[in-house]
C-alpha cells in the first residue's frame, strides 16, 4: 500500500496518547537558552515507564498534551501541527497544544478542578457548595467543551497524518471526557480507550451537575470501546452511572454497557511504579546526601507522608490523628518525628489555597501543644523536593496514606518499593491501592482519627518479623504489577473487545 507520495506506507499502528500534562516541559534559562526537563506527577511518571514496552515495529506513538509554560507555547507555535522529539526525556514524539490562557483557566481551574475532581473524590459538602451558577456553566461551555474539541481535532489530525485505518487512541483522565465521543463522530474506525486514574463515584454523586452536562460527559466516554479504571468498584460504578443516569442497559456479569449497536467495556487493572527506575533515582548523590541528613537527625521513629496539598489527601486529619497519638502515648514525646513533604498544589483554585492554610495552621497548633525548644513533632516542608522524598521513602518506619479517596495512590507503591527499614504502610481503605496492598498494610477509615492514631501506634510498635513479612510481600506485589504489564493489559483488552482493526 502506497502513501500519498507513492512511498510504502508505514505498517505500524498509529497510537495517540492523550493527557493534560505532557512528558516534558520547556523553560527559558537565565542565560536565555531553552531548556527541557521531564514533567513531574504520578500519572506522567507512570506513563513514561510504559513507553519502552511498546514494540517499535508495531506501534507508531505520539503523545498529545497541553502546553504548560510560556516556553511550551513558544515550542507549539514554532512547530505547529508537528510533534517534537526529545529523546533524552521522552521516548516518543510530543505534540503540544497552545491553548488560550483564559480558555484554559475556565477549562482547568474552574471546571476540571475543582468541579470534576471534587465530585469524583467526594469532597463537596453539598449543604452549601457547590453553587452551579453562571460562572460554572460558562466554565463548561467556554472552557471544557472548546478545549476538548481542540484536543479531539488534534487527535484526528494525528491519526490522519500517521495513515492508519484503525488507529489506537488512549485518553487519560478526567480532563478529556468529551474527546472519545468527538473523535468517534469523525473517525468511527478508531479504537478508543480512556483510562480514568481517579475514583469513579456512585451515580448519585454526579447529580451535582446539571443533567445536560453530566449526560454529555457520560456520552463522551461512551465514545470509547473500553473505559479502564484501577479497581472493580470504580468500573462497576461507571456502568451503574450509565444505567441510572442515561437509562442504558448494562451487564454486570460481562461488565459492558450497550449504546445503540455498540458495547462499551468497563475494565479494571491497577497501574504500578517502575521499581528499577525508582531505585536508580534513589542512588543519585543528592538522594544519598538527603538520606544521610535524615539518619543524622532522626529520632527513634520516623513517620512520613508525601502528598500534594490537595483536600483529597486528607492531610489535616492525618495530623489530628498524630496529635491524638501523642496525647494518648506521652511516652513517645521526643522519640518520633512526622516528616510531611507537601508540595503546593493548584493554588489558583480557592479551595486548594484555603486547604494549604488549614494544613499550616494545624501543624502550628500540634507543634505548639506537644513540642518544645529541642523537639518539634511535625516537620512540615511545603516544597517540591524529590531527593528528600526518595530518601524519606527509604527511611520511614510508618508511611501515612490516609486519603479521603484516591484512584490508586502511587505514593504507597513508591514507598513500599524503596523502603529499607521494613516500614509499615498505613493505608486508607478508600485508596485504590488498598485492593492490592490492604492485606499487607494497616488499613484505616480516612475519617476516623481515633483509628488512625491507633494505626500509627501499631505501625511503630509491630514486631520486626511481622514487619518484614508484610513489607516483603507488599514489595513483591508492587514489582509484579509493573507499568509495562499494565500497558500490555490495556492493549490486549482493546484488541479482545474490538479486534485488531482493518489492515493498515
Amino acid at each position: 500500500m502506497d502513501g500519498p507520495g507513492g512511498e510504502a506506507a508505514d505498517a505500524r499502528v498509529p497510537l495517540v496518547v492523550v493527557s493534560h500534562r505532557g512528558p516534558v516541559r520547556f523553560e527559558r534559562g537565565d542565560d536565555g537558552r531553552r531548556r527541557v526537563q521531564r514533567s513531574g506527577g504520578g500519572l506522567v511518571t507512570a506513563l513514561l515507564a510504559t513507553l519502552p514496552a511498546l514494540d517499535p515495529t508495531r506501534y507508531d506513538p505520539v503523545w498529545l498534551c497541553a502546553a504548560a509554560t510560556d516556553e511550551d507555547r513558544a515550542v507549539a507555535a514554532e512547530h505547529g501541527p508537528e510533534a517534537v522529539t526529545v529523546e533524552e526525556v521522552a521516548e516518543c514524539p510530543v505534540r503540544m497544544l497552545a491553548i488560550d490562557p483564559d480558555e484554559h483557566d475556565r477549562f482547568y481551574a474552574s471546571f476540571s478542578n475543582p468541579m470534576l475532581w471534587f465530585i469524583q473524590h467526594g469532597l463537596w459538602g453539598l449543604a452549601t457548595e457547590p453553587v452551579i451558577g453562571r460562572a460554572e456553566h460558562d466554565a463548561y461551555r467556554e472552557g471544557y467543551v472548546p478545549v476538548n474539541r481542540r484536543v479531539a481535532d488534534a487527535v484526528h489530525d494525528e491519526c490522519e497524518q500517521r495513515g492508519g485505518a484503525s488507529p489506537i487512541v488512549m485518553v487519560h483522565d478526567y480532563h478529556f471526557y468529551l474527546v472519545p465521543g468527538l473523535v468517534r463522530s469523525v473517525f468511527p474506525h478508531a479504537r478508543l480507550h480512556t483510562f480514568v486514574h481517579i475514583p469513579w463515584p456512585q451515580a448519585d454523586a454526579w447529580r451535582v451537575l446539571p443533567a445536560e452536562i453530566r449526560g454529555a460527559l457520560l456520552h463522551g466516554l461512551l465514545g470509547n470501546d473500553v473505559v479502564g479504571f484501577h479497581t472493580h468498584r470504580y468500573a462497576r460504578n461507571f456502568l451503574l452511572s450509565c444505567q441510572e443516569l442515561l437509562d442504558l442497559p448494562i451487564d454486570l456479569g460481562e461488565m459492558v454497557v450497550r449504546i445503540g449497536d455498540r458495547e462499551v467495556a468497563a475494565t479494571w487493572s491497577p497501574l504500578s511504579v517502575d521499581v528499577e527506575s525508582l531505585q536508580a533515582q534513589a542512588a543519585d548523590t543528592h538522594v544519598v546526601d538527603r538520606r544521610r541528613e535524615l539518619r543524622d537527625d532522626r529520632r527513634e521513629h520516623l513517620v512520613v507522608r508525601v502528598d500534594r496539598s490537595d483536600p483529597s489527601k486528607n492531610i489535616v486529619r492525618g495530623f489530628l490523628a498524630y496529635d491524638l497519638l501523642l496525647e494518648q502515648h506521652p511516652e513517645l514525646a521526643g522519640r518520633v518525628t512526622f516528616l510531611a513533604l507537601v508540595p503546593p498544589s493548584r493554588q489558583d483554585v480557592p479551595q486548594y489555597a484555603r486547604y494549604l492554610l488549614d494544613v499550616r495552621e494545624t501543624v502550628e497548633a500540634v507543634n505548639a501543644r506537644h513540642g518544645g525548644e529541642r523537639w518539634q513533632p511535625i516537620d512540615l516542608r511545603v516544597e517540591e523536593n524529590l531527593p528528600l522524598a526518595l530518601a524519606a521513602y527509604q527511611e520511614y518506619d510508618a508511611l501515612m496514606v490516609n486519603s479521603v479517596a484516591d484512584g490508586l495512590n502511587l505514593v504507597a507503591k513508591e514507598g513500599v518499593a524503596l523502603n529499607e527499614r521494613d516500614g509499615m504502610l498505613v493505608l486508607s481503605e478508600n485508596a485504590g491501592a488498598y485492593d492490592e496492598l490492604g492485606a499487607f498494610s494497616i488499613g484505616v477509615n480516612p475519617f476516623d482519627i481515633v483509628q488512625q492514631a491507633d494505626a500509627i501506634h501499631e505501625a511503630l510498635t509491630t514486631d520486626g518479623e511481622r514487619r518484614h513479612d508484610l513489607h516483603v510481600t507488599a514489595r513483591q506485589m508492587v514489582e509484579h504489577n509493573d507499568p509495562a504489564r499494565w500497558l500490555q493489559q490495556q492493549l490486549d483488552t482493546l484488541e479482545r473487545h474490538v479486534g485488531a482493526g482493518p489492515p493498515v
